[in-house]
């Protein structure tokens, strides 16, 4: 056996030609003209990967809405606060069981999960309805 008279076993599949009557159209699915309809184009954009990871937003030059709100719940104001104690965004922020968003002191909105015996004034807070009663049970005020 000679170099020239090796053959593999199995041979690959022929490529369709397109564009070339019969069956297949003139066009054959590529469209008219254009760097898509010539034979031999293999390209991608570079850009394509980057530009999926972009999130996709709603509308011109829509930005991003972060909330300024942070929730803590009703058994955070029992570990931090006694009895009597008024709880604010301002005197959350000073205890640190707040963080300030921007430097600016957020809006809070307390949540009902957890036990409270002790009355707190809460002042200029939101207040979830689970969260009012058991603030008002315990003898604590909303304002």
């Amino acid at each position: 056996m000679q170099l020239h008279e090796i053959q593999p076993i199995h041979k690959g599949a022929n490529r369709t030609r397109r564009g070339r009557g019969g069956k297949k159209g003139t066009y054959s699915g590529r469209g008219m003209k254009g760097q898509k309809s010539r034979s031999g184009t293999r390209f991608q954009p570079r850009i394509r990967e980057l530009i999926k990871k972009y999130p996709k937003l709603r509308g011109y030059r829509a930005k991003r809405r972060v909330s300024t709100m942070q929730t803590i719940n009703v058994e955070t104001l029992e570990k931090n606060f006694g009895e009597g104690e008024t709880v604010s965004p301002r005197i959350l922020v000073e205890k640190k069981i707040v963080d300030t968003m921007k430097g600016r002191v957020p809006t809070v909105k307390i949540l009902g999960r957890g036990k409270l015996t002790r009355a707190v004034k809460i002042e200029s807070c939101i207040v979830s309805s689970s969260a009012k009663e058991k603030i008002e049970k315990a003898g604590g005020s909303i304002t």
